[in-house]
């Protein structure tokens, strides 16, 4: 089942993709795809729905993030050996996590916003992990259990204030807008094998990245295992679990970043696709 929300920002209504690919309404149903909707027991009555009963939603409408009011956004840094490669640092025995600002998300379509003074704006496919149900010192068996679904992420970075500018990585990672998911939530049913999806990045059409999950240093099972050893895993937290190879940082035989007026399009297999227009930041008006 893929599960999204739509409208405009900040006031989305939780829908559903049908087998047709038509958007039905869910606001009759839930209030959101969002906490306790999240729980195994409500998607599986969300799952049992005659979705033909359902009202149609315009298809010209906004598609905004998958997932409301996410408590924490979790980070995994360099679980691709390819990518630790190439940004010159060493695979790391115990999963990197950081986190980004929950005021970074956005819809999957919406522009992407270049940071004031920034040069080094990068991009960053990853598969995104929504939390489902309540995760404390769980096991690798049991993790998966406690997942919701799957969606794409686009792990926007500035790099200078990443790297350069000291202190932990969440500077680098926040910015408005630097956190695109969705198109949908892909409950974890119809993703039986999280560890063997294809998934990749264009910028202005050409293929910077294109990498396997199957390269990943720590699956998901153990990230969602690892995390719960140190923090309660809330329904609505999303991990994002890394990225292959191909970022802007890595590009040979000189890094090469966004600029205002590009397009990034990019996949996970099975999750949808996003498309984000770059743009220079703006003061509010």
């Amino acid at each position: 089942m893929k599960l999204l929300r739509v409208g405009p920002a900040g006031s989305e209504r939780p829908a559903l993709l049908d087998s047709n690919g038509t958007i039905r309404d869910l606001s009759g149903i839930v209030s959101d795809i969002a906490g306790e909707n999240l729980f195994p027991e409500r998607i599986t009555e969300l799952r049992k729905l005659d979705t033909t009963s359902l009202p149609k939603v315009d298809s010209s409408i906004r598609i905004g993030p998958c997932v409301g009011d996410t408590g924490k956004f979790i980070c995994i840094g360099l679980n691709y050996s390819d990518h630790a490669a190439e940004s010159g640092m060493a695979v790391p025995e115990q999963p990197v996590v950081f986190f980004k600002a929950t005021s970074a998300i956005c819809g999957p379509y919406d522009d992407v916003e270049i940071p004031k003074n920034s040069v080094k704006t990068d991009w960053e496919v990853e598969l995104g992990v929504i939390v489902g149900k309540t995760a404390k010192y769980v096991s690798e068996q049991s993790a998966l259990d406690h997942v919701a679904g799957y969606c794409v992420v686009n792990d926007l970075s500035e790099r200078t204030f990443q790297l350069e500018l000291g202190g932990q990585w969440v500077k680098g990672k926040s910015h408005d807008t630097f956190a695109p998911i969705g198109p949908w939530l892909v409950t974890r049913d119809e993703v039986p094998e999280p560890q063997n999806l294809h998934l990749w990045l264009e910028v202005d059409g050409k293929r910077v990245q294109d990498g396997s999950t199957s390269r990943m240093v720590f699956p998901v099972s153990k990230l969602v295992s690892y995390l719960s050893q140190f923090m309660t895993l809330h329904p609505g937290d999303i991990i994002s679990t890394g990225t292959p190879p191909g970022v802007g940082m890595g590009q040979k035989p000189e890094p090469v970043y966004l600029r205002a007026g590009q397009t990034m399009r990019l996949s996970v297999e099975g999750l949808g696709e996003q498309s984000q227009r770059t743009v220079d930041w703006r003061p509010a008006q």
